[in-house]
């Protein structure tokens, strides 16, 4: 049995210190990363340097600094900052959007057709460009197909991420998760030690494809007998958004009196820089409609205002400014829409990485810096139509923004959002298609084949899109998700920390004395069922980073082979369905499809629990248990 050590003890510290930041988020899962890293290296070196004056026994020494900041240089974050540029490469040449367009157009008003093309869309995309970028370009076009179709966008949309997950398990770079454990598995290998046979470098690039076509295909059939009945429909089809939003209350038009006080003042220092919550739609005057920016336009008597306020400051402002109400007028898409031909009134999500996340529309002054006015919020089931201002943004977040076209056009080109509307884009690189996906093939064979390490094909391929013009240059850096980065950088000391204070082989001693009366096989499972639960509170690398070592220590206590105690931490890891906090797709598509909380709870739990058996059964079935011959 190991025995409790001070290492021990801090690194448990530590750790529970850390699942409370990640489970609650009170700062960003990165921020927490490096705060790890930080309080890791300060207790070595700080113990360290209180032993030499005499103040402690003995140092509490749990990484060096080179291994502190070894995350930063590590494969694994290299490949998937490589993996981030790559798949960027391939969005901006609209073969995805493409695609999913074309295989739409089958599926007419047929819910299963749609469902069918929704996830056989995704999960095969998903195994060779980031599952989190494949979710993001296809949401706009599954919105769009079920509107069309007649059906709920929320019968579509957690199949969209769920499915995308499945198809993250299909190769080694389908989720920056695999290629983490890769990189965890290699640096736990022993040589000629039986227990880590095949761990040498880490995972190959098809090494688990068929595990993951299993399970691929367990989760469609899912989807197609269970799934579908328990999917709500939050979101009514062919919604006018005013309407799905429930503005009827909250949108009216107000026309200036010849008496206004406000006549001859400019629209900003009337109406904008104001007490009231009113937020400005549009203005039309003399049969003409305009949109923002509407604040250096002087006041006329005659103006027509359409406003997004409630009925109590109505009433205030209609008094103080010398306004009417406009009689006998319904606000909805189509009377917002007549300043264009085109749409001009669209649901923008809140993307991972966001530079919105934590701030607010005033602290961020939306109005003025977008050009756009927000009518209203929707977080999961969650409206808010008013006194949104100093709502603090979080990922998933759903706006109903009105702007110009072009308007609507740059934020669908800004990395900030996810216009979850199609929205007709004139910069695809369609001409360079064959030579994105001949890029994407060539990483793929040289990486399988055997030819060049993961790190070294995804960096060239990274560079060749470049070259190529698939990306341009200062495009390289927007392409990344820097939070996942220095996510990645920060947990890998925490795995280090745990091997070498012991605390890994302290809890696996604890697992297999408390298991003796199991079988190695539930073990297995319990290794899925215990990541899966973590994963789906927390994010979904740092349980890998907890688990794996446990998971290896654990093989090591039973004499068992290391890879597929290894291989169920990764699966559980990739595979986060019972809520949305576990996955960042989860997150995509809560807002857009009005869920609830609960409503991952109810179509996630069962599935999550046949993956447990399926994943297990998988491994134990492919590979086995004892080490190879």
């Amino acid at each position: 049995m190991v025995a409790l050590t001070p290492e021990i003890a801090v690194v448990s510290l530590v750790i529970a210190a850390a699942l409370v930041l990640f489970a609650t988020e009170v700062v960003p899962v990165d921020v927490t990363a490096l705060g790890v890293l930080v309080a890791l290296l300060v207790v070595s070196e700080g113990s360290q340097y209180l032993a030499t004056l005499g103040l402690l026994a003995d140092p509490v020494v749990l990484v060096t600094p080179q291994e502190g900041i070894s995350g930063f240089a590590s494969t694994a974050t290299i490949t998937v900052l490589a993996m981030f540029i790559l798949s960027d490469g391939v969005q901006r040449t609209g073969i995805v959007a493409i695609l999913g367009r074309k295989m739409a157009a089958f599926t007419r008003d047929d819910e299963n057709r749609q469902l069918g093309v929704t996830m056989g869309v995704v999960a095969p995309i998903s195994g060779f460009i980031n599952n989190t970028a494949a979710v993001a370009i296809l949401l706009p076009m599954v919105t769009d197909l079920a509107h069309k179709g007649n059906t709920s966008p929320s019968k579509l949309l957690i199949p969209l991420s769920y499915a995308s997950m499945f198809g993250g398990t299909l190769t080694l770079i389908g989720t920056s998760t695999n290629i983490l454990a890769s990189e965890i598995a290699a640096t736990l290998y022993v040589p000629d030690d039986p227990v880590f046979a095949g761990l040498e470098g880490g995972f190959s690039m098809f090494e688990f494809t068929a595990l993951g076509a299993i399970v691929t295909v367990v989760g469609f059939a899912y989807f197609y007998t269970v799934g579908t009945r328990l999917l709500p429909e939050r979101i009514p089809p062919k919604a006018d958004l005013t309407e799905e939003f429930q503005l009827a209350d909250y949108l009216t038009e107000v026309e200036v009196r010849e008496d206004s006080p406000i006549v001859g003042q400019t629209v900003h220092d009337a109406l904008v820089e104001t007490d009231f919550d009113v937020d400005l739609v549009q203005l039309i005057r003399n049969g003409e409609t305009f949109l923002e920016p509407l604040g250096p336009k002087t006041i006329q008597a005659g103006d027509v205002f359409a406003v997004r306020t409630d009925r109590d400051t109505l009433v205030e402002l209609v008094d103080a400014d010398g306004l009417d109400l406009v009689p006998d007028v319904v606000v909805d898409d189509d009377e917002l829409e007549i300043a264009n031909e085109r749409e001009n009134l669209v649901e923008v999500v809140i993307a991972p990485g966001s530079a919105l996340v934590n701030e607010s529309l005033a602290s961020i002054r939306f109005r003025q810096r977008y050009d756009a006015t927000v009518l209203a919020l929707r977080r999961g089931d969650e409206l808010f139509r008013n006194r949104m201002d100093h709502v603090r943004l979080r990922v998933g977040d759903t706006l109903l923004v009105q702007g110009t076209p072009e308007t609507i056009e740059r934020m669908d080109a800004n990395r900030d959002f996810i216009v979850a509307q199609e929205i007709e884009r004139k910069d695809w690189r369609t001409a360079r298609i064959p030579v994105a996906l001949a890029i994407v093939a060539g990483v793929v064979g040289f990486a399988a084949a055997g030819v060049l390490p993961i790190v070294v094909s995804a960096l060239a391929g990274a560079l060749a899109m470049i070259l190529t013009g698939c990306l341009e240059p200062g495009e390289v850096y927007d392409a990344v998700q820097w939070d996942v980065i220095v996510l990645l950088a920060g947990v890998i000391p925490l795995g280090i920390a745990m091997e070498s204070s012991g605390s890994a082989a302290l809890v696996a001693d604890t697992l297999v004395q408390s298991a003796t009366l199991i079988p190695p096989i539930a073990l297995l499972g319990a290794f899925y069922v215990v990541t899966a639960a973590l994963t789906n509170v927390i994010s979904n690398n740092a349980s890998v980073v907890l688990m794996i070592p446990v998971a290896a220590e654990t093989a090591i206590a039973l004499d068992a082979w290391a890879f597929p105690f290894i291989l169920a931490v990764t699966f559980a890891a990739s595979t986060a369905f019972m809520t949305p906090v576990g996955y960042q797709t989860n997150l995509f598509v809560y807002g857009p499809g009005g869920y609830k909380f609960t409503d991952y709870l109810r179509v996630g739990t069962p599935l999550q629990a046949i993956f447990a058996v399926v994943t297990t059964l998988g491994i134990y079935h492919l590979w086995g248990l004892t080490p190879p011959a």
